[in-house]
């Protein structure tokens, strides 16, 4: 049988040594300043989108923003603190991507990279303190039961986190072998036993938290859950990867969505920028959620809807007329027809996710003042 990958023998640089292609002074996006237009068509459908909002705060339904890394990349930081502030989007959900670029930008004020040029110097992804920091996060926060969003976001809140000696890590697993923290408690001791973490206070100044999506939730109380998958994110590319790390806190971070779910009667939706994770990570959650009220004789979850917002177009296909057939090219996009399966009405919006968000917002803003 072939050996597996040796990922101890990985080398890593400082992230700060890395060519970062995004800076949070250049990208970072005023919600106050007045937003791109927008064609007569987009704007109707954001109307829509601002009343169906409205009304589902005012019945106390879930509204729900899954959005992939881009808008994190594109500098809508602010603009969607702004929506949670305001009570508009009581929940977000993102892809690894996602988590790590806020992280970044909350460290570092900068990200992203050439994928293209490093990975033939074979360094892609090899930036210590981004795999170090969120595994070490996530490993403190399992210690207190909370899933990525909220590992990350307490993380950054708390510049850093607290570490339990070796030796009180090994009294709890002999004492405690069947408590369901025992994987989190070894997990953690291994890293501390491989010199990754150390015990005790572990310092880290993010200087730019205050435009962090993870912090801002963290501090709310509204839930952020990351849905990562194992291989998709540079994490992985670090000697203290650990896949068990990782599958720990979406596991909770999932059922953390799937609650939101439970509560999205007559919600709302709002999948931006996201053509992998949102859907299958959706259609999987709505369906627990329909399976657990079905057998306890309750109606499945209806009257939502669902805005998807991406720059791709939509196979020329109209999807207000439902689901095309196989024969269709556009009945391989999944952002469309996984959405399309799960709600009672979706809706594609071909636009830039900063013009969709941003003019979100004015109109929000401006029907709050009415």
């Amino acid at each position: 049988m072939d050996k597996a990958f040796d990922h101890s023998k990985i080398r890593v640089y400082p992230v700060a040594s890395r060519r970062s292609l995004s800076r949070l002074d250049r990208i970072l996006l005023n919600p106050n300043e007045v937003p791109s237009p927008c064609s007569p068509a987009i704007s109707k459908i954001l109307d829509e989108a601002v009343g169906r909002i409205i009304q589902a705060r005012r019945m106390g339904a879930s509204v729900i923003l899954i959005y992939g890394a881009h808008l994190i990349k594109n500098g809508l930081m602010d603009v969607v603190i702004k929506l949670i502030e305001g009570g508009w989007v009581t929940h977000l959900a993102t892809n690894g991507a996602g988590s790590i670029h806020d992280w970044e930008f909350a460290y570092l004020g900068c990200t992203e990279e050439s994928v293209r040029e490093n990975i033939q110097k074979g360094i892609f992804g090899t930036w210590d303190e981004t795999g170090r920091y969120i595994h070490l996060a996530l490993m403190a926060g399992a210690l207190d039961g909370l899933g990525f969003g909220q590992s990350l976001g307490r993380f950054i809140a708390n510049d850093g986190a607290n570490v339990p000696q070796a030796n009180e890590l090994e009294e709890l697993i002999r004492q405690n072998p069947v408590d369901d923290r025992v994987g989190a408690w070894s997990d953690l001791l291994r890293a501390i036993r491989s010199g990754w973490i150390k015990p005790g206070e572990n310092h880290l100044r993010h200087i730019w938290k205050e435009h962090s999506l993870l912090n801002r939730a963290w501090q709310l109380g509204i839930p952020l859950t990351v849905h990562p998958g194992i291989g998709y994110d540079i994490i992985t590319n670090h000697p203290m990867f650990n896949g068990a790390v990782l599958g720990r806190a979406a596991a909770i971070d999932f059922d953390l969505l799937a609650s939101s779910i439970d509560k999205l009667d007559n919600g709302v939706v709002l999948s931006v920028g996201t053509a992998v994770m949102g859907p299958q990570v959706f259609e999987k959650a709505i369906s627990c959620v329909n399976n657990v009220r079905l057998n306890e004789n309750k109606p499945i979850v209806s009257g939502h809807s669902i805005f998807v917002v991406d720059i791709q177009d939509s196979g020329g296909w109209d999807w207000s007329t439902g689901e095309p057939p196989k024969s269709s090219p556009a009945y391989y996009l999944r952002f469309c027809k996984s959405y399309a399966r799960a709600a009672d009405k979706m809706m594609y919006v071909q636009c830039s996710n900063t013009v969709f968000l941003h003019n979100l917002w004015w109109r929000l803003r401006e029907k709050s003042r009415c």
